[in-house]
């Protein structure tokens, strides 16, 4: 069996073109323009790819982007000030505080500054409240994504499917087992310590590897037939490159994997090109609930 890829570059594109049209609507029919403030503290290369790649789509699909990009000497008190004046500013809808921050901030408390009605990203405990006690909010983005693609592999209902987060983050393992149970799929999350870690995942009809170690979940890891939706994002030597390269992998063994799996999502162009697209998607929908409007 070769497993079918899950293209998540075509399936956020599909999400930014919807986000468009709902952004269109929303000038034509209540003159609102939505809104997403980035706030990047200091030169963080990668960080700096992922604000310019989160700014351009932003405007493509018709929103304001405002971009906070401040040094990395700026004090804590500096940095929650901002927060707190982009909560008290009508005209964004969104905040995303870019991570990781320089070691000497404290992302934890800046990221309680933000106004739950704002947190585009779904990181405050509001949020995860609001989650965990299945009551209306913005779902994180990166596990919504992950969401979507398992749909797009498995149809709209998931409904019984068993779903297995490798993973217990606050970022990405604990939320994305709630948002599957959300799904009415039955859930077990994974990690370090679970007894016969390789069992447990053959019951997954959804695997989702979320654990930060390349190549961690192996081809006889995976029941045939099953959907493979790898989070991992790690760089590794490449020296078939040439002296010095690196490539991204997955946590997923990606080769020995797609032969057994019935669906696979790339490592890159997976669940990577999700995130920022249900980013653009939980700012409409801020905009949306904060003005009331269905």
């Amino acid at each position: 069996m070769t497993a079918e890829i899950i293209d998540g570059k075509a399936i956020a594109a599909e999400l930014r073109k919807q986000v468009a049209a709902d952004v269109a609507a929303l000038k034509d029919a209540h003159g609102v323009t939505p809104g997403l403030a980035v706030v990047l503290v200091g030169e963080d290369p990668a960080s700096q790819v992922y604000v310019r790649s989160k700014v351009k789509q932003t405007e493509e699909a018709g929103m304001r982007s405002i971009h906070h990009h401040v040094s990395a000497d700026i004090t804590q008190s500096d940095l929650e000030a901002l927060i707190e004046r982009l909560n008290a500013d009508d005209t964004v809808d969104g905040i995303l505080l870019q991570l990781p921050l320089p070691n000497d901030l404290d992302a934890d408390s800046a990221i309680e500054k933000i106004s739950p009605d704002k947190d585009v990203d779904g990181l405050t405990e509001a949020s995860a409240g609001r989650l965990s006690l299945g009551k209306p909010g913005l779902r994180p983005c990166t596990p919504s994504g992950c969401v979507t693609l398992a749909k797009s592999a498995l149809g709209d209902d998931l409904s019984g499917k068993h779903c297995v987060v490798v993973g217990r983050s606050i970022l990405v393992g604990k939320p994305a087992a709630l948002l599957f149970l959300e799904q009415n799929c039955t859930v077990t999350i994974a990690h370090s310590r679970t007894r016969d870690l390789p069992a447990v995942c053959r019951e997954a009809d959804i695997l989702i590897p979320a654990v930060g170690r390349p190549k961690m979940i192996q081809g006889d890891w995976v029941k045939p037939g099953a959907a493979v939706i790898d989070v991992g994002i790690n760089r590794i030597p490449a020296p078939e490159k040439g002296e010095g390269k690196t490539r991204l992998v997955g946590d997923a063994d990606y080769d020995a994997c797609a032969d057994i799996a019935g669906y696979i999502t790339p490592v890159p162009g997976g669940v990577g090109p999700m995130t920022i697209a249900c980013l653009l998607e939980n700012t409409v929908k801020a905009a949306k609930l904060r003005r009331k409007i269905g």
